[in-house]
């Protein structure tokens, strides 16, 4: 039974920072591809980050520079560290896993004054 618990979300200010994270069962996230989501309202979803196998990292370039996905691999959890957010990044965020195609139940992150 695979199982992604998504974390982390909630209300910031624009400038401010947060920490998603993703707790993975029934995987094994440092064997997959890991991938953050995201789907704002009237919006289609789209990848902001990802990680693969070996480590390799790639981003949407909307947050290249201002986020950073990673994986603790005794924790089984990958996460996604966001800076600087602005009103753009309100969205809610999606945990996804490659092998098997699965997805997190989501968590909402909205940034406003």
């Amino acid at each position: 039974q695979v199982s992604l618990v998504e974390s982390g979300g909630g209300l910031v200010q624009p400038g401010g920072s947060l920490r998603l994270s993703c707790a993975a069962s029934g995987i094994i996230v440092r064997i997959n591809t890991m991938g953050w989501y995201r789907q704002a309202p009237g919006k289609q979803r789209e990848l902001v980050a990802a990680i693969s196998s070996g480590g390799t990292t790639s981003y949407a370039g909307s947050v290249k520079g201002r986020f950073a996905i990673s994986r603790d691999n005794a924790k089984n959890t990958v996460y996604l560290e966001m800076h600087s957010l602005n009103a753009e990044d309100t969205a809610v965020y999606y945990c996804r896993s490659n092998v098997p195609n699965y997805w997190g139940q989501g968590t909402q992150v909205t940034v406003s004054s």
